[in-house]
C-alpha cells in the first residue's frame, strides 16, 4: 500500500511526520522502511580526527610581539505541488509530462534587468554507486521549478564520488543522467567542483568523504590535514600549505584539482556555455574559499564562537618559518599565536583579540594575520589560474564562494574572520583583497547570509550581516567584480525574501544605480520548498527577482499572480504526481 502523503515526505527528509489521522504506525511504517531517506538538507560539515599532540607541544610560549596567554511539520493538504508529490515517493515511474506553464513575460520587464534565481540541490543527488537519486522524483521536481520561472540549478560535483577509487580514473555517471535532465527541461546549471567533504554528523545519512586513496595518504602523512594548536586534525579538505607539493600519489592537490575540472571539462564539452552556464570552484570546507577554522562536529565549535587558527601541520608552519625569517623574526616562525583562546572563546576572553591591546593590532599581530591570509589568496589564485586556463573558451562563468561571518562583526579585531582568514579588522579592509584576486581572473565574488538581518541575530555576539553585506557589496563594486548571493540557512518566509529582494538590488546608502546582484542561489531544494504555502510565496519571490528592481509593483499582487499560477497549474501538478505514485 502506498504510503500517505506526510508519511513519505517525512521518510525522504528524515524525520516522521505526523499525518492529520495520525502518527506513523502499522503499515505506513513497514512502507516507510522501504524508502530511501537521506537527510540531505543540512548543510556539509567537517568531519575531524583528532590527533592531540604532546603536552609539550600544546604549551608553546607565545611570540615575544605577542600578548601573553590569557586563560515536526504540519500534515499537508493533498493539493500539493508536483515536486512536494515527487519528493515523498522513491517508486521509479515513467517520465512526468513535458508541458511547462510559466508566467507570461511583463510589459514592463527588460531582459538585462532582474536578478536569475537558480536552487541548490540535495547533497545526494548522485548516490555513491554514481547513479541519480530519487530519479523520477528529481525530474518532476525540476520541471516544477522550470514551471516557476526558476532559472536553473546548482548541483555539487563530488571529487569524493567521481574519483573515488584510484586517481585519474573519473566515472561522472550520474552527472551524465542529471545534466541531460536539466537540460530536457531548460533549466542552467551552476556546476560546483566540490574538493571538500560533505557530511559527518552523527545521524547523518549523506556523507562524502575525500576519494578514497586521498584519504589513504593523509593517513600516511597527518601533516596533509589542516591542524590546530591542540592537534586536532580536519579531513574535510587537504591543508593549502601542501598545494604544491607532490604528495597526492606523485600529484600536488592543485594538479589533482585541475585534472578532474579538466576532465570534467572533456566529459560535459558539449553542454558547456548553453545548459552548464557556471563553474564554481570549490577552494575550501563546505566549497568555500577559507580555513575549516569552526568546525560543528562533536561540539568542537557552537556559534558564536572564534573559532581557531588552522595553521599548524607541519607544511603550513614550515611556510610560517620561511616568512618570519624573511621578515627579520625568526623567533616568530616556530608556531602560530598561542594566546588566541579556543573555539568557543568570544574576543574579550582572550589577548589575542581583545579590543585594547590585543595581539591582533601588534607588530606581530599585522605579521601574522597578513602571512596566514595570504596563504589563502595565493591557494585561491593558484585554483583560479588553472580553472580560467581549463574553462576559458567554453562560455562559462567562474565563480568562487565566500563565507558570510558575521558574528562579532561588531568587535575590533573581527577574531571570527581572523581565524576563517579573511583580515578584516576595524582598521583594515579584508574583503577588497579577495575581490581584486577575483577580479583578476574575471570570477564572480559569491556571498552568502544575503537573507539576515542584524537585528535578527544575537545582540550580545555584536552580528551585523546586513554591514558585512554592505562592507562585501562596496568592495566589489570597486575592484568591479560581479556579486551573486544565497541565503546562508533555509527561509520560506516573506521577510527573508523581501530582505534577500532588498539586498540584490545593491542599492547602498539609498544611492540606487544600474547595478545589481547577477544572481541569486535558493537554498536548497528538498520538501519544505513545496509545501503549498512555501511554494506559493517562492514563486511570488522568483517572479520579483526576475522583474528587478525598476519594476515597482506591490507584493500583493504579485503574490495574486502566484496564486493564479498555482492554480493554472494544478491539471499538471496532478499528472505528474500520478505518473510518480505508480
Amino acid at each position: 500500500m502506498a504510503m500517505s502523503m506526510p508519511h513519505q515526505i517525512g521518510a525522504l527528509a528524515g524525520t516522521p511526520i505526523a499525518a492529520e489521522s495520525g502518527g506513523l504506525t502499522g503499515e505506513g511504517a513497514q512502507s516507510a522502511a522501504t524508502v530511501s531517506t537521506s537527510a540531505v538538507w543540512r548543510s556539509p560539515v567537517t568531519n575531524l580526527r583528532v590527533s592531540v599532540q604532546k603536552p609539550g607541544d600544546v604549551e608553546r610560549v607565545s611570540p615575544l610581539s605577542s600578548p601573553p596567554l590569557s586563560p515536526v511539520r504540519a500534515g499537508m493538504r493533498p493539493d500539493l505541488s508536483v515536486a512536494c508529490q515527487a519528493f515523498a515517493t522513491a517508486v521509479e515511474t515513467e517520465p512526468a509530462v513535458e508541458k511547462v506553464h510559466r508566467f507570461p513575460e511583463s510589459s514592463t520587464q527588460k531582459k538585462e534587468k532582474g536578478v536569475p534565481v537558480f536552487v541548490m540541490m540535495p547533497l545526494d543527488s548522485v548516490k555513491m554507486d554514481n547513479t541519480v537519486n530519487r530519479r523520477k522524483a528529481m525530474n518532476a521536481s525540476l520541471q516544477a521549478l522550470k514551471s516557476a520561472g526558476v532559472e536553473g540549478i546548482m548541483m555539487d560535483v563530488w571529487w569524493g564520488l567521481v574519483e573515488r577509487d584510484e586517481p585519474g580514473k573519473y566515472n561522472f555517471g550520474g552527472y551524465v543522467e542529471l545534466l541531460e535532465m536539466a537540460k530536457k527541461h531548460g533549466l542552467k546549471v551552476q556546476a560546483v567542483m566540490s574538493f571538500h567533504q560533505c557530511g559527518g554528523n552523527v545521524g547523518d545519512s549523506c556523507t562524502i568523504p575525500l576519494p578514497r586513496w586521498v584519504t589513504e595518504e593523509i593517513d600516511k602523512d597527518p601533516g596533509l590535514a589542516y591542524t590546530d594548536q591542540w592537534g586536532r586534525r580536519n579531513y574535510e579538505y587537504i591543508s593549502l600549505g601542501c598545494d604544491t607539493l607532490p604528495v597526492l600519489k606523485g600529484r600536488t592537490p592543485v594538479q589533482c584539482y585541475s585534472d578532474f575540472m579538466l576532465a570534467f571539462r572533456d566529459k560535459f564539452e558539449h553542454l558547456l556555455g548553453d545548459t552548464i552556464v557556471e563553474i564554481q570552484v570549490g577552494m575550501g570546507p563546505a566549497g568555500e574559499l577559507r580555513y575549516p577554522s569552526y568546525p560543528e562536529q562533536n561540539g568542537t565549535w557552537k556559534f558564536p564562537g572564534i573559532g581557531a587558527f588552522q595553521c599548524y601541520d607541519k607544511y603550513m608552519l614550515s611556510s610560517l618559518k620561511a616568512a618570519a625569517e624573511a621578515y627579520g623574526k625568526p623567533e616568530w616562525g616556530s608556531t602560530g599565536p598561542t594566546d588566541a583562546g579556543h573555539y568557543n572563546n568570544w574576543p574579550d576572553d582572550t589577548n589575542f583579540f581583545r579590543k585594547e591591546g590585543g595581539g591582533w593590532d601588534s607588530e606581530y599581530g599585522e605579521f601574522f594575520l597578513t602571512w596566514y591570509s595570504k596563504m589563502l589568496l595565493d591557494h585561491g589564485e593558484r585554483i583560479l589560474q588553472s580553472a580560467k586556463a581549463i574553462f576559458e573558451n567554453g562560455g562559462v562563468k567562474i565563480s568562487v564562494k565566500i563565507a558570510g561571518i558575521h558574528w562579532h562583526y561588531g568587535t575590533r579585531s573581527h577574531a571570527p574572520e581572523l581565524t576563517a582568514g579573511y583580515y578584516n579588522t576595524r582598521l583594515r579592509d579584508g574583503y577588497l583583497p579577495i575581490a581584486q584576486m577575483l577580479a583578476r581572473h574575471g570570477a564572480i565574488f559569491n556571498f552568502t547570509c544575503i537573507e539576515m538581518r542584524d537585528h535578527e541575530q544575537p545582540q550580545d555576539a555584536l552580528c551585523a550581516p546586513e554591514k558585512l553585506v554592505r562592507q562585501v557589496a562596496l568592495a566589489t563594486q570597486q575592484a568591479q567584480v560581479p556579486l551573486a548571493g544565497e541565503n546562508a540557512l533555509p527561509r520560506y518566509d516573506e521577510y527573508a525574501h523581501e530582505q534577500i529582494l532588498k539586498t540584490a538590488a545593491l542599492n547602498i546608502d539609498g544611492n540606487s544605480t544600474n547595478r545589481e546582484m547577477c544572481a541569486f542561489t535558493y537554498l536548497r531544494m528538498n520538501p519544505d520548498l513545496f509545501h503549498p504555502d512555501n511554494w506559493r510565496r517562492f514563486v511570488a519571490f522568483v517572479k520579483k527577482m526576475k522583474e528587478g528592481k525598476d519594476v515597482h509593483r506591490c507584493w500583493e499582487q504579485v503574490e495574486r499572480e502566484a496564486e493564479h499560477f498555482v492554480h493554472v497549474t494544478q491539471p499538471f501538478v496532478q499528472e505528474a504526481a500520478v505518473a510518480l505514485r505508480h
